[in-house]
């Protein structure tokens, strides 16, 4: 069985800040080949055992959340497990345990709120990041923001439609083919400029 230690050496050294939104092809296979057995057991119900602390709280919620969106970029199954980790997330948020793990990694516990198709749960991530994060200069918060515009304006995340097998309005398709995610981060900064 995989570690906490494992999977939050591998997140947060050797890929760090500056590769956890770079993605690619060799970071992708790199997380299959390390970490997709044991994001199917926690899929299934194994490493409860990881929601007792914060440290082992975070590496869950990387392995459930941030793990999936790399190892089936483009698949349903990178979806699959995000009920598992926004429930963690809410735990860890819930007992604060979010605020003994320092920043930038601090974040991964509000981003399964942040890929939540539920506008609550957008409107908390948008607190969380505004509130309880410092170092970031306001771009998670910014992005926090992106994401909930797109959820107020279709109610889901019309660029997971092909993965999930969901067919699109006419809106949705032509938001995707004019603006995108880089409209919504617009439309933000528009409403920020006023």
């Amino acid at each position: 069985m995989v570690t906490p230690d494992q999977v939050l050496t591998f997140w947060l050294d050797e890929v760090g800040p500056k590769g956890w939104y770079q993605g690619g092809d060799d970071l992708d296979a790199s997380i299959r080949d390390k970490f997709a057995d044991a994001w199917d057991e926690a899929r299934n119900g194994a490493y409860g055992l990881w929601l007792t602390s914060p440290k082992e709280c975070l590496a869950y919620v990387i392995l459930t959340d941030q793990f999936p969106r790399n190892m089936f970029r483009g698949k349903g199954l990178a979806f699959a497990a995000d009920r598992s980790s926004r429930a963690a997330a809410k735990l860890a948020v819930d007992r604060g345990w979010d605020m003994s793990v320092p920043e930038p990694e601090r974040q991964f516990f509000y981003m399964p709120l942040m890929h939540s198709e539920n506008l609550v749960d957008q409107d908390r991530c948008v607190r969380l990041m505004s509130s309880r994060m410092t170092q970031d200069e306001g771009s998670g918060v910014r992005h926090a923001c992106a994401h909930r515009h797109i959820i107020r304006t279709f109610g889901r995340f019309p660029y997971r439609n092909a993965a999930l097998e969901r067919a699109s309005t006419t809106a949705e398709t032509t938001w995707m083919d004019t603006e995108g995610y880089a409209g919504a981060l617009r439309a933000v900064d528009a409403k920020a400029a006023r």
